[in-house]
């Protein structure tokens, strides 16, 4: 028998209606009996929305230089003993040409925020990738100008990732010392309005913060509308000041967040994402049984993956690029799951669509 709460928040997510955050903070408080009831209506929703296709984004961090300051992440500017590196622009389209020939239909494209990377190598680099493969290209690369949004987005770019990390302004403002929580909204907006299919999301289990303003972050993103939801644990790198800041004590937290994610979004992409190997070994298999559908192998050339440490205990930094592919297929059919083999490209426009159609009563 589905739980109450559980019914009430798919009935929100498919019609679009604000959920209580009653129902949400009671299922994050969770127990052995909701939890089984969260994690089964999310991973039953997932199929009938998005199938059973995991699809494959290919990372490639191409720079760790960062001119933010970040008081949690490891390759923030002024961080003692960091070792720096920049991928050139053909050695990152040569990549990219790579991470399709290991069957990722999505290159993703993550940085620092790097200013040597001005919006002419970008595009070039865009450019570069199109040219050589019919793979997506996703930028996460931070905050940029409302014309680079659109320049990138012009040049062939399909998606972008710009976490607002929390939904809480005060907390927004203490962990990110450097940053503006509005510039950072802003963003978002310029993102959508360049034309790109967005992707955002938030930290799980940052310290200052509780399950309600969990819940909030939960309301938040899906008032947002994104087409791809990224909310992984929160970790800090040792050499930072919010080193020391442990896991919570309630490890299933960090998978009832993507279930309830799932049940107030049912069509939009929602990933494993890699830090959930770092707490657990079979992390990121557990999301995907908890509603997400995507799964973002490391490509990161091998010379470099040891020096993109934002977090402590990250999985797979001594890897080649090649090993990270065949083990994700692996896993996958452990899990008696199957490999997207088109873009993977947004549903949640098209559902917004057909939402309207309804209402209005023509089909």
């Amino acid at each position: 028998m589905i739980l109450p709460e559980i019914e009430r928040l798919i009935r929100c997510g498919r019609e679009k209606q604000p959920a209580d955050i009653a129902d949400l903070t009671k299922l994050l408080a969770g127990d052995t009996a909701s939890d089984n009831a969260l994690f089964h209506a999310a991973d039953h929703l997932r199929q009938q929305t998005m199938g059973d296709e995991v699809y494959l984004r290919g990372i490639i961090e191409f720079s760790n230089y960062c001119r933010r300051h970040c008081d949690y992440c490891g390759i923030r500017a002024g961080i003692p003993g960091a070792s720096r590196y920049r991928m050139q622009p053909d050695e990152i389209v040569a990549c990219a040409v790579r991470v399709w020939e290991q069957g990722c239909t999505t290159v993703v494209l993550q940085s620092g925020e790097d200013p040597w990377y001005n919006i002419e190598r970008m595009e070039t680099i865009v450019r570069g990738i199109k040219q050589h493969t019919p793979a997506a290209v996703t930028l996460s690369i931070g905050e940029r100008s409302a014309d680079d949004y659109r320049r990138l987005r012009e040049a062939g770019a399909d998606r972008y990732l710009l976490r607002f990390e929390t939904s809480d302004r005060n907390l927004f403002s203490r962990l990110h010392p450097d940053s503006d929580y509005d510039r950072r909204l802003e963003c978002l907006a310029s993102i959508r309005a360049a034309g790109f299919q967005v992707g955002t999301g938030f930290m799980i289990g940052l310290p200052f913060s509780d399950t309600e303003m969990l819940a909030r972050d939960i309301l938040f993103t899906t008032a947002l509308q994104p087409d791809m939801i990224g909310a992984g644990p929160f970790i800090a790198h040792p050499d930072t000041p919010l080193a020391g800041h442990t896991l919570w004590s309630d490890p299933d937290i960090y998978l009832r967040v993507p279930a309830l994610l799932r049940l107030l979004n049912p069509w939009a992409h929602i990933p494993a994402t890699t830090a959930y190997d770092a707490i657990r070994a079979d992390g990121r298999d557990r999301v995907l049984q908890c509603g997400a559908n995507v799964f973002m192998p490391n490509m990161t050339p091998g010379a470099y993956r040891r020096q993109y440490q934002l977090y402590p205990g990250k999985p797979c930094v001594d890897e080649p690029d090649t090993k990270c592919a065949v083990c994700v297929r692996g896993r996958l059919a452990r899990l008696g799951r199957t490999i997207g083999r088109d873009a993977g490209h947004s549903r949640v426009a098209a559902r917004v669509g057909c939402r309207v159609s309804r209402v209005g009563g023509s089909v």
